[in-house]
């Protein structure tokens, strides 16, 4: 194998695409609302075999609870696909986590309940990043000008020459000359 072949490159190129398609997206709060949703519709219609006997939990709510998870699942898949109704979505997966406790043996026994009451928080906190910048503009950060400026009079203040340093005056800007950080108070 010389250096342009990829053969060994599939699983790590995969594992980078996949890193970049969850990073786009609030990967985590669907994965945790999906997770919330199947608890909560798998008890009420799941049976437990002790030996000869077999314990049902099946409720009058088994269909309440059917339709409860499978729209957690529903709102789960929408976060990943969907970006643009995570506010609808986290909102949604919120109210049936709460509706889920009365109507869903305490919530799928709490693990769905908490598990869709996370997921749907975090889509309502998830924000889309901010676009970055080709490599081809070569535009200087906000603020960028007054940072230098403020250098330069570093420069001249240590040679003992204070009559040719440039003097900053307060602007909008002034905030940003020192990294970012506001100096008040």
């Amino acid at each position: 194998m010389n250096a342009e072949t990829t053969g060994s490159r599939g699983f790590t190129d995969l594992r980078f695409r996949f890193r970049v398609w969850r990073g786009e997206r609030p990967f985590w709060a669907g994965f945790f609302t999906l997770l919330g949703g199947v608890p909560i519709a798998y008890f009420p219609y799941a049976s437990l075999q002790l030996g000869n006997m077999t314990l049902a939990m099946s409720t009058t709510a088994g269909a309440g609870s059917l339709i409860i998870g499978v729209l957690l699942v529903t709102l789960g898949l929408t976060l990943w696909f969907q970006q643009a109704v995570r506010v609808f979505a986290g909102v949604a997966s919120i109210l049936l986590a709460l509706v889920s406790l009365p109507v869903s043996n305490v919530g799928g026994f709490l693990m769905g309940f908490l598990c869709a009451l996370v997921g749907g928080g975090l889509a309502l906190s998830w924000a889309p990043g901010e676009p970055v910048e080709e490599a081809g503009e070569e535009a200087a950060p906000e603020g960028a000008h007054e940072v230098a400026a403020a250098a330069d009079g570093e420069q001249y203040e240590a040679a003992g020459r204070h009559e040719d340093v440039p003097h900053q005056t307060a602007t909008e800007t002034t905030a940003h000359a020192n990294g970012g950080r506001n100096s008040a108070g």
